[in-house]
């Protein structure tokens, strides 16, 4: 394991810092100077909020479990899935939160 001084983890902080910083502003610097996004790329940017969500909820509702039965009994795959139910239907995020907590918490505490 290579061990690093404090000064090499500090300039590492902030050149991380720097290249987000100016990464993020970039975006707002540019789209604050273009009237129109074009379409192509409205169509695409509408994706990605989705992906993004996919891509932190999945991993936490698949267990690590080798056998199948103990991953679609986990408390956690069932309330995410009555979650997307109730998002797909209502479209309410309250909505949605409350019944994924509730499924969650009502398998937990008091079925399994």
């Amino acid at each position: 394991m290579t061990e690093y001084g404090a000064p090499a983890i500090w300039l590492a902080t902030v050149a991380i810092g720097i290249a987000t910083y100016g990464l993020r502003f970039s975006f707002i610097h540019l789209f604050g100077r273009i009237d129109d996004v074009p379409p192509k790329l409205e169509r695409t940017l509408r994706y990605v909020p989705p992906a993004v969500l996919a891509a932190l909820v999945v991993p936490q509702l698949v267990s690590i479990e080798a056998t199948a039965r103990a991953t679609l009994l986990d408390a956690r795959l069932i309330a995410g899935l009555a979650a997307g139910v109730v998002a797909w239907r209502t479209g309410n995020v309250l909505a949605t939160i409350a019944a994924g907590m509730g499924v969650l918490w009502l398998l937990r505490f008091l079925i399994l």
